[in-house]
């Protein structure tokens, strides 16, 4: 006996598309009912919106959940940058089209790395965009650098030439993406090689992959001009805060995570035995804190 049988869509199911913004397919993933309060998860560097594969199922239960690829990143479009700007405004007035035409007029925002220059030049611009926040090693303090940095801050950002792009294009190497990940995981068997794969060959071996990349290197010198006015942010608006913070990142320090407690003294802070990308050994923890946090203190 045959039947037909047609595929159950859960709540918790996560869907992949595109959003035409600005004329560029934006791909995203998005899991959760509608009517439910609703989550952004902004991705960092060298990474997607499959850094959340695993952390958008958990948390859809209670969020509508989504998470697109920037520009140049994962498997959105990916503009030669000689007609595109791959600048850090740039990304953030893509990612703010998308989620408008998405229908997240307000929502809890997730920042990681890459995420915190693009979300908080969205909130910054439109305040009344943020219900909460959730802050996992992204940057916004001058102590928060780690030694990794010193190539770009010490000769990219003052002199941009093609030697000193060479001096820091080891950043892009598979080894390194690599390294981002295990840096200070305590349980390395638990990170996913899928994650360092993905990566290396969606975003930066795409055409151009490479030099899009080294754009944002040169840029990111502008997210530190505009920290003073983000930590004013922070500190006059008072949002709804939690951190999770990877005490071993390869990319930012400790000090840099408990800055932000002053800026933002009610905020609950989560020291993690982890790195740069924690969801991925810390995920069970994170999510039922985040569980917890909304329910507690948002709602």
């Amino acid at each position: 006996m045959k039947s037909n049988y047609a595929p159950e869509v859960a709540a918790t199911s996560v869907k992949y598309a595109t959003e035409e913004v600005d004329g560029l397919k934006i791909a995203y993933r998005e899991a959760g009912k509608p009517g439910n309060p609703k989550l952004v998860l902004l991705h960092g560097f060298p990474s997607s919106s499959h850094q959340y594969r695993n952390l958008i199922p958990a948390l859809a239960d209670r969020f509508h959940v989504i998470s697109p690829d920037y520009p140049g990143f994962g498997n959105s479009d990916a503009p030669d940058p000689r007609e595109f700007a791959y600048t850090f405004d740039q990304l953030a007035e893509i990612t703010g089209k998308f989620l408008r035409q998405k229908g997240f007029d307000r929502f809890g925002l997730f920042v990681q790395d890459y995420g915190g220059p693009v979300g908080f030049r969205i909130v910054t611009k439109s305040p009344g965009v943020l219900e909460w926040l959730i802050i996992q090693n992204t940057n916004v303090y001058e102590v928060g650098f780690t030694a990794a940095w010193g190539g770009l801050r010490d000769a990219l950002w003052h002199n941009r030439t093609p030697e000193n792009e060479e001096a820091v294009a080891g950043l892009l190497a598979y080894d390194t993406v690599k390294a981002i990940y295990l840096h200070g995981a305590q349980k390395p068997e638990l990170i996913s090689p899928d994650n360092w794969h993905s990566d290396f060959f969606t975003t930066i071996q795409k055409p151009n992959g490479r030099q899009i990349q080294l754009d944002l290197f040169y840029d990111y010198r502008t997210n530190v001009t505009l920290y003073p006015k983000w930590q004013l942010f922070l500190k006059q608006n008072q949002p709804k805060a939690i951190i999770f913070w990877g005490q071993d990142d390869i990319f930012f320090t400790r000090e840099g995570g408990e800055a932000y407690l002053d800026a933002l003294p009610k905020a609950e802070m989560h020291r993690l035995e982890s790195g740069h990308f924690a969801v991925e050994d810390c995920l069970e923890y994170i999510a039922r804190h985040l569980h917890q946090f909304y329910d507690q203190s948002v709602m």
